[in-house]
């Protein structure tokens, strides 16, 4: 009921005020369906690539669904809440986004006829909960493959079946293969403690120009910088690395300074100081014999003299982060001050320093270290969008190459695991008490979208080939699958398609946690205050356009 153009204040009764939460509930499936629908072409070898456009004019081709969700606009809250669960996904195990939206989309739409048969949500949280207990036991002991760390070729084949849905597939031996080496080079063995810091210590660097075959993994660091004079060394074998985080340059007073001059020879005096200073600061760098100096501030002209003269190559402004990276590649230390430098501090794992050239622009290669915990990737493309894809692309590949070194267990990939925990689900379905079973049950129907999203991706016959699945699991096969190429039944044991096993988990617990989320919430009230005619202030009541925007 409204007052004449004052505020909207909602009068509810017991009955309008269910009948409101029952038609948010609604709402927030069918949002959440809707963004599963956006990503659900993106599933699979046969995915089909998005292109979208941002506001500055740029585009971007891609079928990796967390970078689809990031540049997509959504109004309603709980499709923001579904974008949110994509990026959290590739935080955690880095792949697996298309496949979570999803299947949360799904939770979310069988959930919807129990709403709509007045069952309440509580009975249908529990029973999704317990579904989700069941399938992650299911999964560890009975889907569960360990995997030899040390057998090259199954780890590249696992990695292979991931990028094979890929843009960057028809390289999958070489991107699988690039992201092995790099995830074993940044691999740090601590007293049985593994860590792979791939975020830190496995830069990629994009350089437009030649074939993407021509990619590889250097055993070092590449920085997109150039010595500072041209008279430097350019290249050099066996160097001396130093590493600072200070200024090479005279320092100069604060603002609050002030210098009086009497006679001419006072400024000359000053000018003398800060040659003085400068000569200071290089004896202290040449005294530890480095022949290449990286500071990740400025080196002036004066500087830049002293330590050609001592035949040292420097190189200036380089980014705190690939100065991390060097040190571990070449085992030296950042130092922060000139007069703390010791011979322990200079990195000498280093085999070459090199200056080369590509395209347009002069890269700096520290290469060829012994035992290096750093790398770069260096990626080659023929344009920019080839190159963000394939990158978008690798990273997924690096994640699961982790993944699998941290945690090698596998799980047969092509859908064979959901039809499997599905077919498990029903049959332990039969033994819940009660109006749950029913809830618990369509658990095992919503994993069904994945092997049968695959199908329709590849222009398949649905009904007929998930029959014939369903047949398959019934009888005990429980590695059959759909193969991503054809659309038709295969065992994925015989075709290697495998995932890893952390993937899965983290896919289907956010799925269910997402869906249980969004079916708790039973009113959205909007936070912005309108101001009444008696200059009270009310919280205006969610009409039907702002919980629909």
């Amino acid at each position: 009921m409204y007052g004449g153009g004052a505020a909207p204040i909602l009068v509810l009764s017991q009955n309008t005020k269910r009948e409101s939460g029952r038609k948010v509930q609604l709402e927030n499936i069918s949002a959440g369906k809707a963004i599963a629908d956006v990503i659900r072409t993106c599933l699979g070898p046969q995915a089909m690539l998005k292109m979208l456009m941002d506001p500055m004019g740029g585009i971007v081709m891609t079928n990796d669904g967390n970078a689809i969700l990031r540049e997509i606009t959504v109004q309603h809250p709980a499709g923001k809440s579904m974008i949110e669960i994509a990026r959290t996904q590739d935080e955690e195990v880095g792949d697996g986004t298309t496949s979570v939206i999803v299947l949360a989309g799904e939770m979310l739409a069988v959930a919807e006829q129990f709403l709509e048969q007045q069952i309440h949500p509580t009975v249908i949280i529990r029973a999704y909960r317990q579904a989700l207990e069941d399938a992650v036991v299911f999964l560890q002991n009975r889907m569960g493959v360990v995997l030899d760390v040390n057998d090259r070729g199954k780890l590249l084949g696992v990695i292979k079946s991931c990028v094979g849905t890929k843009f960057i597939g028809r390289w999958a031996d070489l991107a699988a293969s690039i992201a092995l080496d790099a995830a074993q080079t940044v691999l740090v063995d601590e007293g049985g403690r593994r860590e792979i810091d791939i975020k830190r210590y496995a830069k990629v660097e994009k350089v437009p120009g030649a074939t993407i075959e021509e990619s590889a993994v250097l055993k070092g660091v590449m920085v997109n910088k150039d010595v500072t004079h041209p008279k430097m060394r350019r290249r050099i074998e066996n160097p001396r690395i130093v590493l600072l985080d200070c200024t090479l340059e005279y320092k100069k007073g604060e603002s609050q300074t002030n210098i009086e001059i009497m006679k001419d020879t006072d400024f000359t005096r000053i000018l003398e100081l800060e040659e003085e200073q400068m000569h200071k600061i290089c004896e202290e760098i040449i005294a530890v014999k480095p022949d290449v100096v990286f500071t990740e501030k400025g080196i002036s002209d004066l500087a830049q003299h002293y330590l050609l003269k001592a035949g040292i190559s420097a190189v200036r402004r380089v980014r705190k982060s690939d100065n991390n990276r060097i040190a571990r590649a070449c085992g030296a230390t950042v130092v922060n001050r000139t007069d703390e430098l010791r011979e322990e501090d200079v990195g000498t794992k280093a085999g070459l320093f090199e200056i080369k050239k590509l395209g347009d622009e002069y890269f700096c290669f520290v290469t060829e270290c012994k035992d290096p915990k750093a790398c770069t990737i260096l990626l080659r493309g023929a344009s920019k969008d080839v190159l963000n894809e394939t990158e978008r692309n690798l990273q997924d590949a690096l994640h699961v190459a982790r993944n699998i070194m941290l945690e090698p267990k596998l799980v047969p990939g092509g859908g064979a695991v959901e039809m499997a925990t599905a077919q498990f689900l029903t049959e332990k379905g039969k033994s819940v008490k009660g109006v749950s079973q029913w809830p618990y049950r369509a658990v095992a129907q919503a994993l069904e979208i994945i092997p049968r999203t695959l199908i329709q991706n590849c222009g398949g016959n649905t009904i007929r080939t998930l029959t014939a699945l369903r047949a398959k699991h019934a009888t005990g096969g429980l590695t059959w699958g759909i193969n991503g190429e054809t659309g038709e039944l295969a065992d994925m044991k015989d075709l290697g398609v495998w995932e890893p096993l952390s993937v899965k988990l983290q896919t289907y617990k956010t799925a269910v946690e997402t869906a249980i989320l969004l079916l708790r919430i039973d009113d959205i009230v909007s936070g912005s205050k309108k101001k009444d005619r008696d200059g009270e202030t009310k919280s205006a009541a969610p009409t039907e356009e702002s919980v629909k925007e």
